[in-house]
């Protein structure tokens, strides 16, 4: 799986997950998240960055074509995937939804992958986690 290059998490950013149960913080400023498409069963990979900007998606890949998952015309396969660069300014935060049809989200970085329920400790269940950056904890 291709991931993110990541650093520590310098220049007092980190990555933050906001739930019904809390905040969790990560000190890194650059991970890959990863989901499989509910209907499809297709695997979606995101590449992102953390400025104090926000939150940068600097690279986006699917694995196939599926409902609602149409690669853009300016997607190229590379490697079974269609891989693009999405054109769009950095953003605050982002709402990650858990229907709980394809299992969980998975954030990668530092050549390791983890499910969302791992990061924080326990079983996110279907529910929303806001994506954000934050102060170094």
């Amino acid at each position: 799986m291709a991931a993110a290059a990541a650093e520590s998490g310098r220049g007092g950013v980190s990555l933050c997950f906001a739930m019904a149960s809390g905040v969790k913080a990560l000190a890194l400023s650059a991970f890959t998240l990863s989901w499989t498409h509910s209907i499809a069963k297709v695997e979606w990979q995101e590449d992102w960055r953390i400025t104090p900007a926000g939150l940068e998606l600097v690279q986006a890949r699917v694995k196939g074509t599926g409902p609602g998952m149409e690669p853009p015309p300016e997607a190229r396969l590379v490697d079974g995937w269609f891989q693009w660069r999405p054109q769009r300014p950095a953003m605050h935060e982002v709402v990650l939804g858990n229907s709980g049809a394809a299992g969980e989200w998975r954030l990668c970085h530092d050549g390791a992958c983890q499910t969302l329920s791992e990061i924080v400790g326990h079983p996110i269940g279907a529910n929303v986690t806001t994506m954000k950056i934050c102060n170094d904890p």
